[in-house]
């Protein structure tokens, strides 16, 4: 288990692996952003994405999917997070892509008012199988501290 206590600024993860279905990129875009772009290839060539792409609240979903992962394999003291901050989309996701996640803590802090716990912020960047990075946000997550 890894508590506030045991992470510094400049700490670094890789993982995930997320392939991306047409068919998945559809049902999302159907029940929860049913923009032209994200639910057909003529909808989507009307467009500068040219062909079918997720939503960008997809890509946070899916990059979310990997972190929960990455979380059950790597347990945190974790007490929920409190926000994200600077959410980029910064290319889009297409079906057939496979995506990854990097993250690098940038702060730590111990709380002022409640000694038994802290937060972090971490930049969180989502790539495809190109290294292109497709997304990218600060989150704040709140931790317990050891003791």
């Amino acid at each position: 288990m890894q508590y506030l206590d045991d992470i510094a600024v400049g700490d670094r993860a890789s993982f995930g692996r997320y392939e991306v279905t047409r068919e998945e990129v559809l049902d999302f875009a159907r029940k929860y952003d049913p923009q032209p772009f994200h639910l057909s290839d003529e909808g989507a060539a009307e467009t500068h994405f040219g062909r079918l792409a997720a939503s960008g609240w997809h890509t946070c979903s899916m990059t979310m999917a990997m972190l929960v992962a990455h979380m059950q394999a790597n347990p945190q003291a974790s007490l929920g997070a409190a926000g994200i901050d600077e959410l980029r989309w910064l290319k889009p996701v297409h079906p057939g892509d496979v995506l990854r996640c990097e993250t690098e803590v940038l702060e730590v802090r111990p709380s002022q008012s409640r000694p038994e716990m802290g937060s972090i912020r971490s930049q969180m960047t989502t790539f495809n199988q190109k290294d292109e990075p497709v997304l990218r946000f600060v989150a704040l997550a709140l931790l317990r501290r050891r003791g």
